[in-house]
Formats: structure tokens, C-alpha cells, sequence
């Protein structure tokens, strides 16, 4: 089979679509899917520069998720068959023609949503509810700030923050950005470019409730102060750096609480693990999906062999929600 292999660690260029070994059989509890496309998130970016390895015993291929067609089961597997279709969160292994995946992790793909599209949504979907919803507990009247809103996770953050009843607050880094975000249902639109996000946020309420974060350490601070009394602050990127001195004092003052997440080294199984966020999204999330009330924003589709535009335009300030890779005809 065909994969993108890393030819060092580097530039984009270091990614070749290249012939590596087949797959083995899937093993009790495992898919097999012949890949349709595979999402490009931040992740693979940092991984093709060497900085962001993937958890012991995952694939080095690049891919934190795919859709395709199951084409084998391992035993014990009995609610996934050959044939369906699906998308899937992976720890690794998304760029290639196959990957083998725990059937925990898989979900059906609904019936009128196109097989390549859906792979732009188990990471953002798994990464946006397990830490909106099962962490944070966003609800209905809150009012939550998101970071980086015009991203794959920004949009689809809003979607789902807006389908629960909260006010939506969003900061990027261009009018386009902002434009697409308030069709999406944000209604506080902070150009970070022009604006102080806190003294922006102020204007508009006593703080946020929620915090959903991509940067870091650059932030802390202010999103400390951005906090509204009993707000959380929930990190998911380090864009801005991983060290910074916090003001416990202003912390307290708010009686605020920061959470840090990663969601590729949560475990297969058991408490805080994929298998139970993938439940969750089958449970509430995929609704939404199947009636088109949450959609995947997709800014461009591009075949696997130019892995590298795709890694360029990921990285670009203009584009607008995912990026997604063409393996085989859907």
C-alpha cells in the first residue's frame, strides 16, 4: 500500500506519497478502512517538524483522522461490518491508503454527507465536545470566547456552542474571518489584529464563562482577566508558547479554573478516553450532523500527493475552517 512517509523532518517538502509495508490483519476490536481522505490538522504540522511524536505503539504516519469504507473486522467487532461507511479518530496513520483503527473510535458516516467531507470531523467534533461539553460543561445562557475562530475547530466550536444556547464570542485575525464566523452564529466578532480581546470582551459583558483557548502561554494572562466570576479557562494548543508566570491571585479573585487537554494520548478505553467521548458524539453530537444543523466547514480538498500545498495552506492566514486530503474516489 501507499502512504505519506517523512523524508526527515522539516519543511513540507519532506512528505513523499511513497510504498510502505501492507497493513497486518485487524486484531480483536479493530477496523480495517480503505481510506476515501484523511483531515490535516495542527498536529501533523508540528509531527512533519519533528516536535510533536506520536504516543508509543501509534503509527509514524501522519493522520489524526480519516473516512473511508471498512474493508475488515477483527473479531469481537459487532457493531461495524465491511462496507460501511465511516470516518474515524486515530492516534496516527490517517495519510495513507489503509489504517487500522480500534472500532471504539469509528462512526458512521450520515446518510447525504459527502464520504471525503466527513473526514473533517472526528477531530474537531472529539477535541470541541470532550472539552466544551464533558470538561467544561458549556451550557445554554453562557457566554463562551473562542480562539482562532475562523480554524477547523473555531468553526465548528460555534456550531456547537450555538446549538446549546450560548452566546458565542469569537477572536481571528482578518474581516473575512470574522464575516464567516458571524454566518455561523458568533456575535462578538474581536479582530486580535486591531483589538485587545479582554478590553473588547468588556465592552460587550462581565467576562466569559468559558475560555476555549489555542494559544497558551502568550494568553494567560489575559485570559485570566477575560474570565468572568466561576469561568474556566480550557487550553487545548500552545501556538503561543509553553511557559508563562500566572497571577494566582487574579485567579482566585475569579474563583476561575484552567483545564489543559490533549485528546491523542487519552487512552483507547475506560474514564476520560476516546471510546467514551465517541460515544458521546454518537449519542448527542451525530443528530446534529445528520440533519445538517452542525456541518464541517471545509476551506479546500486536495489530493494526498500534494500533502505538502495542504500542509502550506493549513498554515495560512486565510483559510477558513479544514483542510482535507483525497486518497481514493469516494
Amino acid at each position: 500500500m501507499y502512504a505519506v512517509t517523512l523524508d526527515g523532518f522539516g519543511a513540507p517538502e519532506v512528505m513523499k506519497w511513497a510504498e510502505v509495508p501492507d497493513l497486518p490483519a485487524p486484531g480483536p476490536g479493530e477496523v480495517l478502512i480503505d481510506v476515501v481522505a484523511a483531515g490535516v490538522n495542527r498536529a501533523d504540522l508540528l509531527q512533519r517538524q519533528g516536535m510533536y511524536p506520536p504516543p508509543p505503539g501509534a503509527s509514524e504516519v501522519l493522520g489524526l483522522e480519516c473516512s473511508g469504507v471498512i474493508a475488515d473486522v477483527g473479531a469481537g467487532v459487532r457493531d461495524r461490518k465491511p462496507g460501511d461507511r465511516v470516518c474515524a479518530l486515530l492516534s496516527g496513520g490517517g495519510y495513507a491508503e489503509r489504517v487500522v483503527v480500534p472500532a471504539t473510535q469509528v462512526l458512521p458516516v450520515p446518510e447525504g454527507l459527502d464520504l471525503a467531507v466527513a473526514a473533517a470531523l472526528p477531530e474537531v467534533a472529539a477535541t470541541v465536545w470532550s472539552n466544551l461539553v464533558m470538561t467544561a460543561g458549556l451550557h445554554a445562557g453562557q457566554l463562551l470566547l473562542i480562539h482562532g475562530g475562523g480554524s477547523g475547530i473555531g468553526t465548528h466550536a460555534i456550531q456547537v456552542a450555538v446549538q446549546l444556547g450560548a452566546r458565542v464570542a469569537v477572536t481571528a485575525g482578518s474581516a473575512a474571518k470574522l464575516e464567516r464566523c458571524a454566518e455561523l452564529g458568533a456575535s462578538i466578532l474581536i479582530n486580535y489584529r486591531e483589538q485587545d480581546f479582554v478590553e473588547a470582551l468588556r465592552a460587550e459583558s462581565s467576562g466569559a464563562d468559558i475560555i476555549f483557548d489555542n494559544m497558551g502561554a502568550s494568553y494567560l494572562t489575559r485570559n485570566v482577566d477575560a474570565l468572568a466570576e466561576d469561568g474556566r479557562l480550557v487550553v487545548i494548543g500552545m501556538q503561543g508558547g509553553i511557559r508563562a508566570e500566572l497571577n494566582l491571585a487574579a485567579l482566585l479573585a475569579k474563583r476561575g479554573t484552567i483545564h489543559a487537554t490533549n485528546l491523542r494520548r487519552r487512552p483507547t478505553t475506560g474514564r476520560g478516553s476516546k471510546a467514551e467521548i465517541i460515544t458521546e458524539l454518537q449519542r448527542r453530537l451525530w443528530p446534529l450532523i445528520a440533519d445538517g444543523t452542525v456541518a464541517p466547514i471545509v476551506h479546500a480538498e486536495l489530493p494526498i500527493t500534494n500533502a505538502a500545498e495542504a500542509h502550506r495552506l493549513l498554515d495560512s492566514s486565510e483559510t477558513v475552517g479544514k483542510v482535507i486530503l483525497e486518497v481514493r474516489g469516494s
